[in-house]
């Protein structure tokens, strides 16, 4: 940090999962994720969507494809063995959710 330079900071949560259809078998659970920064290179200082599991997993194939050398971090697993709630699952996977998106 450049002292009298404000430092650029992004801050980002993954929160309020929501399940979607549920009771039906094409039942989901979908993410809110509020993005906050004050980086010139953003145009919206803030911004929220509402993103699932699986576009979780596309991002992180697009960004393999394109990291060369730099390591990609992992996804929260896709258990469906999972021992213990349904809630204690979701919260899991947002927890690492919110890990993988700040990484």
């Amino acid at each position: 940090p450049v002292p009298g330079v404000p430092q650029e900071l992004t801050t980002v949560r993954v929160q309020d999962p929501r399940v979607q259809n549920e009771g039906s078998w094409n039942s989901y659970v979908d993410y809110k994720i509020f993005l906050h920064t004050n980086s010139k290179a953003f145009t919206a200082k803030t911004s929220c969507v509402r993103r699932r599991y699986r576009e979780f997993v596309w991002l992180r194939r697009q960004l393999q494809k394109n990291a060369g050398l730099v390591p990609v971090p992992e996804l929260p697993g896709k258990s469906a063995f999972f021992v213990g709630s349904t809630d204690e699952f979701i919260e899991k996977r947002r927890q690492g959710l919110q890990q993988f998106l700040e990484k």
